[in-house]
């Protein structure tokens, strides 16, 4: 501790879940697809390994962004791409938030405040209402930019496109960071709004509905000010975030829609299985858009340990206001059966 500078010894490091490597794990934790990547990903990264990995990749991921703006219908130049979302909420904080006040809900993704205390950044929280709900009018006219997920982490509620507008037009001097996550699972992408409004950036991940988790390759769309803001933070902090075979595969999965929209739509059947099981059981699930539910019980801490010793990973937060919930993972069929068949016998017993 000696060397540490005053900021090292008052951050508060963001906790991942766990990461286990025993066998026989259903691993339900950490948000992760169920589903293997698209096969054309794997042919395209296999077609990679050769002697062009001697060279450093594009600085500028110009394929990516490309096919990142074809599938979206914008331009490449409204495209950032950066070593996975984190990375580019990252850059996002330095670039636009050092300086102003910031907004997020006071349940939301754990990252926000870990980043204000890594880069000195004033914030505030703003609670959801009794529903876990972010509640619109608390987001109007307010004297700093806003920060959120849509949908939110880790209730999985999301917000509508007239709610994300009217925030961006009440707040038409403030920045408003949408963080799409987990968009792809039931909720619509506030893109087609980037080109009315300058105030807004969007900002999303291959890591959930692509399959792409152990790649790192996260992107923001924005107005072309914003972008060139993030720009100049990259190549001051690292010029090559994503390398040769990351970009070819972020690539090869934007272009196969067909295995995008299939496994998006298996995730979504599994969790409408998954919540009407455990409503039939009188467990209250939120509402979700996300690849997760969350669900309260009793004795949340209890259930936890119990499910990890049958080799059953699921997420708790010893926190405030959720520590009687449990996030949930959509995994396979398979995977929800197991979960369910287990927590009958657990509360069973």
């Amino acid at each position: 501790m000696k060397f540490w500078s005053n900021i090292t010894k008052t951050l508060i490091p963001y906790v991942p879940g766990e990461q286990l490597n025993e066998t026989g794990i259903i691993k339900l934790n950490t948000n992760e697809n169920p589903f293997p990547p698209s096969p054309k990903v794997i042919e395209k990264i296999q077609s990679c390994l050769g002697a062009e990995l001697k060279k450093y990749p594009d600085p500028e991921s110009t394929e990516l962004r490309d096919a990142i703006a074809d599938f979206y219908e914008i331009e490449k130049e409204n495209v950032f791409i950066g070593n996975g979302s984190d990375e580019v909420l990252a850059h996002i904080f330095m670039a636009f938030f050092k300086d102003e006040k910031l907004y997020f809900p006071n349940i939301t993704y754990s990252f926000y405040p870990v980043y204000c205390g890594l880069y000195e950044i004033d914030y505030q929280t703003i609670p959801l209402n009794e529903r876990f709900e972010i509640e619109t009018k608390q987001y109007l006219g307010l004297d700093g930019n806003i920060i959120f997920p849509n949908p939110n982490a880790p209730t999985g509620i999301g917000l509508g496109l007239d709610a994300i507008e009217e925030v961006l037009t009440n707040n038409p001097g403030n920045l408003v960071v949408v963080d799409e996550a987990y968009i792809d699972f039931g909720g619509d992408s506030a893109v087609e709004l980037i080109g009315r409004y300058k105030n807004l950036i969007i900002v999303q991940t291959l890591s959930k509905s692509r399959s792409l988790a152990g790649m790192r390759i996260g992107f923001a769309i924005g107005d072309l000010q914003l972008i060139e803001g993030l720009i100049r933070v990259k190549d001051s902090f690292n010029s090559y975030p994503l390398d040769r075979l990351a970009q070819a595969a972020g690539k090869a999965s934007i272009e196969d829609k067909n295995y995008f929209e299939y496994t998006c739509d298996e995730i979504i059947k599994n969790r409408a299985w998954t919540v009407s099981q455990l409503k039939m059981r009188g467990i209250e699930t939120l509402p979700s858009m996300a690849n997760f539910i969350f669900i309260r019980v009793e004795n949340a801490e209890k259930l936890y340990w119990e499910l990890k010793a049958r080799k059953i990973l699921v997420r708790y937060f010893k926190k405030p206001l959720i520590d009687s919930y449990l996030r949930i993972s959509i995994g396979t069929k398979e995977e929800m059966v197991k979960l369910v068949k287990n927590i009958d016998q657990i509360m069973g017993g």
